[in-house]
């Protein structure tokens, strides 16, 4: 029996493991298949722990810096604080599209054009003057107010009157109403999103200095996958290969490969060996089958096996070695969710490290329904939330259906993965829950 299939079974029998309170008792590691699996156990690394280590080995790497165009800086992270280089807004401008007046009125309207937004100072208005402004123009000197167009109205002898009251200061947006030169905006650390990226326009900056996104190559192995066309004869699609590039990058890789090299143990050493990239991602051959060589590979490679396996259900035959004093690779195992868990486990931390970015926030939730453990080890479950009365929202976390190890039907449409110790959890518990970088958007037969 595969390593995989082996997971398999015994994602089956957690089913059976008695919740917290039930009679009953464990199965011993002797009953689960013999000494071989026994060692195998013995030697796995603890969930929490084996995700820790790849935090602090992430964190602990000095990290590279880099002046980025504001076009290629989406997704990086911050060196250095974003101060402004400028007041927002740089001068006073109107707030709507309206009359600009000064002083009480009501006010001798101006029979000149108005004030646009990118035109230069008009000429100032005294007092009992308007004159027409849009959004955004530069407001004219001696303005006190800003009348919106729908609260004015024009007499026959081209006096303009307020049809409410008007304060001081009205509809006026003043230089430096959202920061003065200097002010700090955002924190060193930030990830640039499309909204940091526009702030730091309006801030005047053409150049960001990010920190150096890590780079990560992907091996994708197995004789048995397909890139196109349908399943046939035995062999079947892959299904990591077109998820982990862009999954990657929402932690803040770059990807500089994905390469497919099938079962062949030299070609997958000469890729261990000639790969300069910061990590290196695998997928599959962590397990002890026939034609899982990764181990061996990495013993011939003098590598240093950091976590040879993981108490988790599914992915516990992930594991994480260090190549050289600055590069790691990352072992996921072939079964589609159990590599989504190794991901999660090992390889999200350890690149949010390398990449600058901040340790992903706890978030928690009270389950639904009571889940299974099991015998020994954490399991992870995708869930998805769910209100009151059955609809999404920031109600419980239900487990989804469709969540064996080689699925990923269930976890497509899920919120996150709820960590589940081997106690179990009863309805109503509040369970640790992984979060996944995308929104749900469908339900119906999923979950």
């Amino acid at each position: 029996m595969t390593g995989s299939e082996v997971e398999g079974v015994e994602e089956a029998l957690a089913l059976l493991v008695p919740l917290p309170g039930a009679v009953g008792g464990r199965r011993t590691a002797r009953a689960r298949g013999g000494e071989g699996v026994g060692a195998e156990r013995h030697r796995a690394t603890a969930w929490g722990e084996a995700r820790a280590l790849a935090g602090r080995l992430g964190a602990g790497r000095p990290v590279g810096f880099g002046h980025t165009g504001l076009g290629q800086a989406l997704g990086r992270v911050l060196a250095d604080p974003l101060t402004a280089l400028t007041d927002l807004p740089s001068f006073d401008t109107s707030a709507m599209d309206g009359w600009a007046v000064a002083g009480p009125g009501p006010w001798a309207a101006s029979d000149g054009g108005a004030v646009l937004a990118g035109r230069a100072s008009a000429e100032p208005l005294q007092d009992g003057a308007a004159v027409r402004i849009a959004t955004g123009a530069r407001l004219p000197s001696g303005a006190t107010a800003v009348i919106r167009a729908e609260h004015a109205r024009m007499d026959g002898a081209g006096q303009l009157h307020a049809l409410r009251a008007v304060g001081h200061g009205q509809d006026i947006r003043p230089r430096g109403q959202e920061c003065r030169s200097g002010d700090q905006l955002l924190p060193a650390g930030t990830v640039v999103t499309p909204v940091v990226l526009g702030l730091a326009a309006a801030a005047g900056y053409d150049r960001l200095v990010t920190v150096e996104r890590p780079g990560v190559e992907v091996l994708v192995l197995g004789d048995e996958l397909l890139s196109a066309g349908l399943p046939r004869d035995g062999l079947i699609r892959d299904a990591l290969g077109p998820m982990l590039t862009p999954w990657l990058e929402s932690l803040g890789a770059e990807v500089v490969a994905v390469r497919r090299l099938g079962d062949d143990p030299g070609a997958l050493a000469d890729a261990v060996r000639g790969s300069s990239a910061d990590l290196v991602l695998t997928t599959g051959g962590t397990a002890a089958g026939p034609v899982d060589h990764l181990h061996r590979v990495l013993a011939e490679a003098g590598a240093e096996l950091l976590v040879d396996g993981v108490k988790v259900r599914p992915g516990h035959p992930m594991l994480l070695a260090r190549l050289a004093p600055d590069r790691h690779l990352v072992g996921l195992p072939g079964n589609p969710l159990a590599a989504v868990a190794a991901l999660l486990t090992l390889a999200a931390p350890l690149l949010r490290g390398l990449a600058g970015r901040t340790a992903a926030a706890s978030r928690t939730a009270a389950v639904g329904e009571s889940v299974a453990g099991h015998p020994y080890d954490t399991r992870l479950v995708p869930v998805v939330r769910r209100g009151a009365e059955g609809q999404a929202g920031d109600g419980v976390a239900v487990p989804v259906r469709f969540h064996g190890p080689a699925m990923l039907r269930g976890v497509a449409v899920a919120d996150g993965l709820a960590v589940v110790p081997p106690t179990g959890a009863r309805a109503g518990d509040t369970l640790e829950i992984l979060t996944l970088p995308w929104a749900p958007t469908t339900e119906g037969c999923f979950t």
